[in-house]
């Protein structure tokens, strides 16, 4: 299941790492990807459908905008269903 929550600046404007099982995008590249864990200063991603880890720095992660949102709840279940 994904959960789509995103990092959010704290009080002084730094980003907080987001939660595993978080869906963000990579702003860096444009992937979305579930967060999987945190790795010394870096979030892990993955792709949404499964695939091969990334890390990414926190700050370079954003909130994906509804329709990567859709996209990814879409890739998600087509790969459930064997589409």
């Amino acid at each position: 299941m994904l959960t789509m929550t995103a990092p959010t600046p704290d009080t002084g404007g730094h980003p907080v790492s987001p939660d595993v099982g978080a869906l963000v995008v990579d702003q860096r590249n444009g992937k979305v990807g579930v967060v999987m864990g945190h790795v010394g200063p870096y979030v892990q991603l993955r792709p949404p459908r499964g695939g091969r880890e990334w890390d990414v720095p926190p700050e370079d992660v954003r909130a994906p905008t509804p329709t990567e949102e859709l996209s990814a709840k879409v890739a998600v279940a087509h790969r459930r269903w064997g589409r």
